[in-house]
């Protein structure tokens, strides 16, 4: 199996892949929060600071964009070439509301010919790798089935299903039936995405899909860091582990961002995810939301590393 890191905005910016790809081995590729490009590729100064090649050296990263505008598309897979990238991913997943309601992410999904238009457009101009991300359906998960026959027309790096249709958002149980279908009828490799939290669900998973080699993460990834090493190897992390990654985010997010209350953001969103490993992790994340400061944050975590 090979895992790949989902891509979460605001979330898991570069300073969080550094930092995660260098304490917590396994992840074999991890894709950037979508850019929204222009005729003239990104121009956006801080989507573009998020993929600059040298705020990623060494870390195996696939740029990803969210756009229904061929010319976009293929203005931003040239310069993710000069950049040296070798795949690019199509963001047809994205269920914001805003997002759907232009036709994009999985908005897009809903206008079949127009997106089977687009692929034809932009795998003829034969720029570089490209791979998809998506959803069962905007509105139906039989939706899938036509879809399928949209994809298997082109060759795909792979195709990243997550088992939910737009309108669950992130709710609901992802169904693995209708993954399972479109996994048989893909002629790409496929990616499953959806609601892997702990080594047993993997097993799970896999037990119920043998034939699946790739799988995307997201959410348990942020809940549990070292999944993919826990999953391969047996060993959980620890909490010297979250500490390690807990001291680096910190320091890094004050080197690049301007104001404590922007870094004080950042790390609720760290705890957010993470409390619940820790013992009193209700205690913990009421301590982490109602802080107000840099200061008296940087005391309630090093009280939370300290307890037993």
């Amino acid at each position: 199996m090979k895992f790949y890191f989902a891509p979460l905005v605001n979330v898991t910016g570069y300073v969080y892949r550094n930092a995660h790809y260098a304490l917590f081995p396994g992840v074999d590729k991890y894709f950037t929060p979508f850019v929204s490009p222009t005729k003239d590729g990104i121009v956006k100064q801080k989507e573009l600071i998020d993929i600059l090649p040298e705020n990623n050296e060494g870390v195996p990263i696939v740029p990803q964009i969210l756009t229904n505008e061929v010319e976009n598309f293929i203005a931003t897979a040239k310069q993710m070439k000069a950049f040296g990238y070798k795949e690019i991913n199509l963001n047809l997943g994205c269920p914001s509301g805003p997002v759907v309601s232009r036709g994009r992410g999985s908005g897009f999904l809903a206008r079949k010919e127009e997106l089977d238009q687009f692929l034809e457009e932009i795998f003829a101009a034969d720029i570089m790798n490209i791979s998809i991300k998506t959803r069962l359906g905007k509105d139906s998960p039989d939706e899938i089935y036509g879809l399928m026959e949209i994809f298997n027309k082109y060759p795909l790096k792979d195709l990243t299903i997550h088992a939910r249709i737009q309108q669950d958002f992130y709710k609901n149980s992802p169904n693995r039936e209708m993954f399972k279908e479109a996994a048989r009828l893909s002629k790409n490799p496929i990616c499953y995405n959806g609601d892997i939290y702990t080594k047993e669900e993997y097993q799970a998973f896999q037990t119920e899909c043998p034939n699946v080699k790739l799988m995307m993460m997201g959410r348990g990834l942020l809940h549990n860091p070292g999944l993919v090493q826990e999953i391969k190897t047996g060993e959980r992390a620890g909490q010297e582990d979250l500490h390690k990654l807990h001291d680096r985010l910190v320091r890094e997010y004050e080197e690049i961002l301007t104001g404590e209350s922007f870094v004080l953001s950042r790390m609720k969103q760290f705890w957010f995810y993470v409390h619940p490993l820790f013992a009193h992790s209700e205690e913990i994340w009421n301590w982490v939301k109602d802080c107000e400061d840099l200061v008296t944050y940087k005391q309630i975590a090093t009280r939370i590393f300290s307890m037993e």
